[in-house]
């Protein structure tokens, strides 16, 4: 990916939560199946997202709610930003707010678990770093881009994956609309992308 092609991951790591574990560990955030199916009607999420026979809008609930890996959630929410914002504009709708505990709640009820996710490897999360162009917007330990702060500052801010992806989840507006000021490619993760980057950034910024 050419250009600044991460700059919308530059946002993110500005207003991030305090220092959590790793994710795995006993620290991380756990949540209530029940609470999450409250969060996903309270948010009006099944006026998009609904049971596949009913034909949705958006990707059918059975699409969402499936054994995965809370990273590997994390990274789908992420991708799936973007596209959400641009409807929800188009029909003049509030972005829905969504807190750490209820994303906790709201990835046990789309059935994410720590334990699904594969062992991160740092590594491959610094390959991740430098191929989705996150260096052309973001410093590491001073290096790099000046669009974003500087990733070995946040390492506080990326763990556990519920605190991640609410962040993540409040910031898209502003980070959609600073990607169609730049004109940028917004990157996307699958599989242990996500985890992998994070690793790498967790453990680097020591």
């Amino acid at each position: 990916m050419r250009g600044p092609s991460a700059a919308v991951l530059l946002l993110l790591a500005v207003a991030l939560g305090a220092g959590t574990p790793a994710p795995g560990t006993a620290g991380a955030q756990a949540g209530d199946a029940a609470r999450g199916r409250e969060v996903f009607a309270a948010k009006r999420c099944s006026r998009c997202h609904a049971p596949r026979a009913e034909r949705g809008v958006g990707p059918a609930l059975e699409e969402l709610r499936r054994h995965q890996g809370a990273y590997e959630l994390a990274g789908r929410l992420w991708n799936h930003a973007p596209a959400m914002f641009t409807v929800l504009t188009q029909e003049g709708l509030e972005w829905p707010t969504i807190g750490a505990a209820e994303m906790a709640n709201l990835m046990a009820y789309l059935q994410a678990d720590p334990a699904r996710d594969p062992a991160p490897d740092a590594r491959k999360g610094q390959l991740v770093l430098v191929s989705k162009g996150c260096l052309k917007c973001h410093s590491w330990k001073r290096e790099g881009g000046r669009v974003g702060p500087d990733l070995a500052e946040r390492q506080s801010s990326y763990a556990p994956a519920a605190t991640w992806a609410a962040a993540m989840w409040r910031h898209t507006p502003r980070m959609a609309a600073k990607a169609i000021e730049l004109g940028v490619l917004y990157p996307r993760f699958t599989g242990d992308e996500m985890g992998n980057l994070l690793a790498f950034l967790r453990s680097a910024a020591k």
